[in-house]
């Protein structure tokens, strides 16, 4: 059977499938090196894990503004939302995916610093440092990485609860 590159009212199509996957195997990689930051502070693992962090959040972020234009192209095609929760829960997460970057990268023009994503300068750095831009950055960023953790904890218990409690698997619209 030939894989649908686009969605359809059963399941989703190859590209919504490889942009979720892709982006969920890029947020073990955040979130485990945000862990690192925190409790292995100053070891091996945290430098090689938190390294890349910066780097790949940008990526990230790119792919979710990729995604986002992607689900509304195929949101006549899409499965329906299981409910009204689910519906909300998933604009929460596409909501901090954009949201959680975005301050970071707020943070980081406001500091004044170069930031470079695999050799490619996205900005120069050198600048005067915008004390409101840090602030917002040291405020909210780690708290709504957090608060998006959580969510995507939750999206994953809630997949399997769907399917222990109506015997009805809605990750075979995702696998």
């Amino acid at each position: 059977m030939a894989l649908a590159v686009m969605d359809s009212s059963s399941r989703y199509g190859l590209v919504s499938r490889a942009l979720h996957w892709g982006m969920a195997l890029l947020f073990v990689w955040q979130f485990s090196s945000a862990v690192a930051r925190v409790w292995l502070e100053d070891t091996a693992i945290e430098g090689f894990l938190w390294g890349a962090h910066s780097q790949v959040g940008v990526v990230l972020m790119a792919l979710v503004v990729i995604r986002a234009v992607w689900a509304v192209m195929n949101a006549s095609r899409r499965p329906p939302a299981v409910s009204v929760m689910a519906k909300l829960g998933h604009v929460a997460l596409y909501g901090l995916m954009i949201v959680v970057p975005a301050i970071a990268l707020i943070r980081q023009y406001g500091s004044g610093r170069a930031l470079d994503v695999f050799g490619l300068s996205l900005m120069s750095g050198g600048g005067e440092r915008i004390e409101w831009m840090t602030n917002l950055g040291g405020l909210l960023h780690g708290e709504l990485g957090w608060a998006l953790f959580a969510l995507v904890v939750g999206h994953v218990v809630m997949a399997v609860l769907h399917r222990k409690l109506t015997n009805h698997s809605i990750m075979t619209r995702m696998a």
